[in-house]
């Protein structure tokens, strides 16, 4: 019975948001109820999340009005980038994309999530001040001073209106009925008594959903794909992260591969009925796990009842005002942004702040798959410079190590280098620069003991190296633990030194030159 009833609140709370990103998309208040219905349904039952609620996001909304835009009135191509979305999504699941999405960098995650924040709520505000919506950035922020200039009161105060009642009704109204609902009804219903005069909502079919055609024309394929696979990495991000705020609720551990299954599975349903894609929605899915959801049958119900809801009160929608709409995305933006980061920013690594805010810019005006990839490269050479930061070399007579005998070192007959922290293809040519300028000694110990990880880079680099002191006339040893030794054996080292040269401590390498020596001098 739990699941039933948490299905039924995650259906009131999704039926307003799917009305608002299904008009935001340009598509209609159908696209966004048929996607949160069929998405809804399959992913809850083929995905891996048991209490998991899918339907249109804010951030999947922005994608798909960028191809609505694109495409104008072909619809069939629209939906033709919906459906190949889906399949991408079902193919990241089955080549087990998703375990690596936790490895995006958090800065990443947050400028993306803050970007698509501001774009939901820059997109709105065209609507809230009584003016037409527009379909993208640019046009949105060349539209608001004209919208300033001709603003339309009663829009504007249906729009603050909303705001109020959603952040204002207590809390314990709130738990049985979601404030964006009951804003939704409330100021509809004034807005009908009073016949205010701003736009209402159009579009809502008041029977059964039918499949609709597709279109694969060839000229427009390249865009095609490409939408698709923004859309297909956006919902698999978008997803997954709802996964691990599920996870941390229930103390379950989901399924991302059988998830993105699920989630693709039911986009590409949702396309075939007109819907809107979408993805794991976090307050849907909050909503319905503290309502006591355990299973997948929560979010099946979910659907269910939001299809009851259409085919019963769909006569109603049309008196829905726009702005009121404007007022519930606008909430949607602000809730997005990543407030954890953004209160910490003054403490936070200048570099961290710098790709959080690089990303940011991105998403809102460039692209924001740009965004995501600029993002994670940038995070990338960013590592890579501290990594090369912690990279040490100590090239000695002078630093003392495990029992050595100091004697052969002050007298020049070895030179030891001591190598710390990672020694990868970033740190390869600052170690190795060092080493090179060695020339006055009869042999050189390379201390690899302390040497956290070792790249193939640094393994080949490090054969270089080897080749130019012994073409020098300087005997190498190399100091390594057995497992080390044996990696380096493999990748072979052994072309270049003897394997009787990689020795598993400074002292007995000091130990085989000091015994050369002697035999050589005797």
């Amino acid at each position: 019975m739990n699941n039933v009833l948490s299905g039924l609140t995650a259906a009131i709370i999704a039926l307003p948001l799917a009305i608002a990103f299904g008009i935001s998309s340009g598509l209609g208040a159908s696209a966004g109820i048929y996607g949160a219905i069929f998405l809804g349904f399959f992913a809850s039952l083929f995905g891996g999340t048991k209490t998991q609620i899918s339907g249109p996001t804010g951030p999947m909304t922005v994608i798909s009005a960028t191809v609505v835009a694109a495409f104008g009135a072909n619809l069939g191509l629209i939906l033709t980038t919906f459906l190949l979305a889906g399949l991408f999504q079902i193919i990241l699941g089955l080549v087990r994309v998703g375990k690596f999405v936790r490895f995006i960098p958090y800065p990443v995650i947050s400028g993306f999530m803050n970007g698509i924040g501001m774009i939901i709520i820059l997109l709105q505000i065209n609507v809230a001040l009584g003016q037409d919506a527009k379909s993208s950035i640019l046009e949105a922020l060349a539209g608001i001073p004209q919208a300033f200039a001709s603003v339309n009161f009663q829009a504007l105060l249906l729009t603050l209106a909303t705001l109020a009642i959603i952040y204002t009704v207590p809390k314990k109204i709130t738990s049985k009925l979601p404030s964006p609902l009951i804003a939704l009804v409330v100021l509809s219903f004034i807005a009908y008594l009073f016949h205010l005069d701003v736009s209402y909502v159009s579009g809502i079919p008041t029977g059964l959903p039918t499949v609709v055609s597709f279109d694969f024309d060839m000229a427009s394929m390249s865009f095609v794909i490409i939408s698709a696979l923004t859309l297909a990495i956006l919902g698999t991000i978008d997803s997954l992260l709802t996964s691990l705020v599920a996870d941390s609720l229930t103390k379950e551990k989901h399924d991302s591969d059988k998830e993105l299954i699920g989630q693709g599975i039911g986009n590409a349903i949702a396309s075939l009925f007109g819907g809107l894609p979408g993805a794991g929605a976090t307050m849907r899915t909050v909503t319905n796990i503290k309502s006591g959801a355990t299973s997948k049958i929560s979010g099946m119900y979910h659907s269910i009842f939001l299809l009851l809801i259409l085919l019963v009160f769909a006569p109603l929608a049309s008196n829905i005002p726009m702005p009121v709409l404007a007022g519930i995305l606008i909430k949607v933006g602000l809730d997005i942004f990543d407030y954890k980061m953004l209160k910490q920013m003054k403490i936070l690594p200048r570099y961290d702040v710098s790709v959080m805010m690089i990303v940011f810019l991105l998403t809102v005006f460039v692209d924001l798959i740009v965004a995501v990839g600029v993002g994670v490269v940038l995070s990338s050479f960013l590592i890579i410079h501290r990594l090369i930061r912690e990279s040490e070399v100590d090239i000695s007579g002078e630093e003392t190590a495990e029992n050595r005998d100091d004697r052969i070192v002050k007298d020049g007959v070895v030179r030891i280098v001591n190598i710390k922290g990672p020694f990868f293809f970033g740190s390869t040519s600052y170690i190795l620069e060092r080493v090179d300028k060695i020339y006055d000694v009869k042999n050189v110990v390379l201390d690899c003991s302390l040497v956290s990880f070792m790249d193939l880079s640094a393994v080949y680099a490090l054969s270089e190296s080897i080749e130019k002191l012994k073409s020098s006339g300087i005997e190498v040893y190399i100091v390594a633990d057995e497992k080390r030794k044996e990696k380096l054996i493999k990748l072979g080292i052994g072309e270049t030194i003897d394997t009787d040269k990689i020795v598993e401590s400074q002292m007995r390498a000091l130990r085989v030159i000091k015994e050369k020596e002697l035999i050589s001098n005797a």
